[in-house]
């Protein structure tokens, strides 16, 4: 003979423990997507630094060739249009004084470096630095980001102490550095144990989840500007190869900057 509800049968589900069930998922997803666009966060400053560091000398070269093939033309032309695009072609060369740190030390007021100088021939160059972090460090940052993410938080002390420590996770991420991200690891479990209070008023629940939601939106915005900046744009074409991709651009300027050299040669003959 069975039983009744309360008599030996399963208990009755709380009426929040599905919602919170929803918060739990939505607090875990959001963690994974702030993961994502904080990695290609990363990946997009790198190759930025990168691209500047390895093409800007060969931009800059062609803007000078541009403004000495313009001034050529227009001082045998004489006509004051010409010498009009000259001058604004010159106004596009990069000022030489103090470009060491835009270019990260491959130009200084003397000019091109002997690093720029071989990105323009055909000696060897040091290698750049990884564009991104080892998969190691990745892993070791995911692990890290899920355990102390702020979004965990429960209270506001318990938030100040997630976000210090999230934000020395991040940093040492962005540097690659695998040694201190193991420390950091060993430091968070070594640690007090998160505050557990478990939410049950309905009300608390829906506000939690009213703001995961603000907070997925905001992450949206910010993953669509990296997305369509024209660094991100060019990670997308190799993803898994941006090394070859700088390869390509460099042989492509390399070309511009010869074509340009013949011209300019054949206008000062």
């Amino acid at each position: 003979m069975s039983g009744g509800p309360g008599a030996g049968g399963p208990e009755a589900e709380r009426p929040e423990a599905r919602l919170e069930r929803a918060v739990r998922a939505a607090e875990q997803a959001l963690i994974e997507f702030e993961i994502a666009v904080e990695t290609f966060r990363v990946e997009v400053d790198n190759f930025s630094r990168l691209h500047h560091q390895k093409l800007g000398p060969m931009y800059t070269r062609l803007d000078e060739l541009d403004a000495l093939i313009a001034e050529a033309h227009a001082a045998r032309t004489g006509d004051p249009e010409d010498a009009a695009r000259a001058r604004e072609a010159r106004a596009m060369v990069l000022p030489m004084p103090g470009v060491e740190e835009l270019f990260h030390d491959w130009m200084d007021a003397d000019g091109l470096s002997p690093e720029a100088e071989a990105m323009l021939s055909d000696r060897s160059v040091r290698p750049p630095k990884r564009v991104r972090p080892s998969d190691e460090v990745r892993k070791l940052y995911r692990e890290l980001a899920r355990k102390a993410h702020p979004d965990l938080a429960r209270d506001d002390e318990e938030l100040r102490r997630r976000e210090e420590f999230i934000t020395r996770v991040n940093a040492a991420y962005a540097r690659g550095d695998e040694a201190l991200l193991r420390e950091l690891l060993e430091e968070w479990e070594a640690g007090p144990a998160p505050a557990g209070a478990a939410l049950s008023e309905s009300e608390e629940l829906y506000a939690r989840l009213d703001w995961l939601a603000r907070r997925k939106e905001l992450l949206t915005v910010v993953a669509q500007d990296l997305e369509g900046s024209a660094i991100g744009a060019m990670l997308r074409m190799a993803p898994d190869d941006p090394d070859r991709l700088l390869d390509e651009i460099a042989e492509q300027l390399l070309a511009q900057v010869a074509e340009r050299e013949a011209q300019l040669a054949a206008l000062i003959a």
